[in-house]
Parts: C-alpha cells; structure tokens; sequence
C-alpha cells in the first residue's frame, strides 16, 4: 500500500495526475505541491478529530487545549471522568458520549497503521460519532494513505464544481464516482482540490 509521508510523494501523485488530467494539470499549475498535512495518530489523533467536528478550528483548538490541560486525552483518563468533567472543558452532552464509546473501543492503533484503508473505515465507523468522512480523513491524513479520498468534504465539493465547471455542487456519490479517475491518487487530488478551493475562495471570494 503506497503512502504519502513527504512532499516529494505528493509532487510524484501531482506530476501523475496532470499527465492524466488537464484540469488537475490547472489546479496544480495555480496551487503548487499541496502539503503534506499530516496529523497525528492514534487515540489522542482521532479524539481530536471528533473535538474538531462542527465547531470553527479555534473553537476546536481551545477545547483541545483544555482537554490536554486537564489531561482527559488519554482512553484511561476519560474512562475514569465523570460526565461533568468532560463537558468542562468545552464538550458537548454529545462528544463527552462519543469520547467515552471511543476510549471503550480498545482500537489497536498499531495494527491499524498497516490495515488498508477500507478496514480503517470499517474499525473506526463501528465508533459512535464518527462517520465516513471522519475515518476517511483520517486515513488520508494520520495515516498517510494515498487512495482514500473524502467525498463528503463540502470544500472538495465546491473545489471539483470549479475546477470542472460544473453547474451544481456534486454530491458525495457523485464525487466519489468522480474520484475513481484519480486512482491511485486519491488523497494527492483531494490535496489538490482543497488547495484550488483555497486559490478561488481568495482570489474570489468563493464560500463553501
């Protein structure tokens, strides 16, 4: 299974793409290599993920920080917490439910790192309060994986829309079906959507 884990990989997936496609070809003439972006794994990689769900990234960054502080981003720590001790710092009635059902979990962090992406998706779904687009990103991104993409991602949506002058936003069905063209170089043409959105959404005042 081929990861992404430096610049150099994801300029060999841009290179490849643009070959294949004129108008990825486009976004990477305007974008440049996208970063690399990687997150951390694990427990504490995931919980942050979940944290950072529907909320702005300051909002999600303070609430991290204070889960850090009180040290409740380990899986012991917030099975010994109370509910209350939980919410304290920041969390919802909803996430300190699905912190709890993820420290339950007893995911084998270690042996998910070499899974392929589809048994990811699969361990990390079973998890209470995290969806396809969550465990997808997370195999892109803390995982490394080069052919996951994140359909569902409302910036990927509004990216490809541009970049392919489509009429309408393409749902996640559609998308994904769109992505397959990509193969093997899913997660290097998300990278290249998000940085084509970010290049409009500047230059143009684009909103998602």
């Amino acid at each position: 299974m081929r990861l992404i884990l430096t610049e150099a990989d994801v300029a060999e997936g841009c290179a490849a793409l643009a070959v294949r496609c004129p108008r990825m070809a486009h976004a990477h003439a305007l974008a440049g290599v996208p970063p690399v972006r990687e997150r951390r794994d694990g427990f504490a990689g995931l919980l942050k993920a979940i944290v950072s769900q529907q909320v702005s990234v300051a909002a999600a960054d303070a609430i991290w920080s204070r889960l850090e502080a009180a040290g409740l981003h380990e899986p012991g720590a917030i099975l010994a917490a109370t509910d209350e001790a939980l919410r304290a710092p920041g969390l919802s009635r909803n996430k300190a439910r699905y912190a709890r059902a993820l420290a339950e979990a007893r995911i084998d962090w270690g042996g998910l790192r070499g899974a392929p992406t589809e048994e990811v998706i699969e361990v990390l779904t079973a998890v209470p309060g995290v969806g396809v687009w969550t465990a997808e990103v997370y195999a892109l991104f803390a995982l490394g994986h080069a052919d996951v993409f994140a359909p569902g991602d409302l910036a990927l949506q509004e990216g490809a829309r541009m970049l392919y002058g489509l009429d309408e936003r393409p749902k996640e069905r559609a998308l994904r079906a769109m992505a397959e063209d990509w193969a093997p170089w899913r997660a290097v043409a998300a990278r290249l959507l998000w940085a084509y959105y970010a290049h409009q959404k500047g230059r143009e005042g684009v909103t998602a």
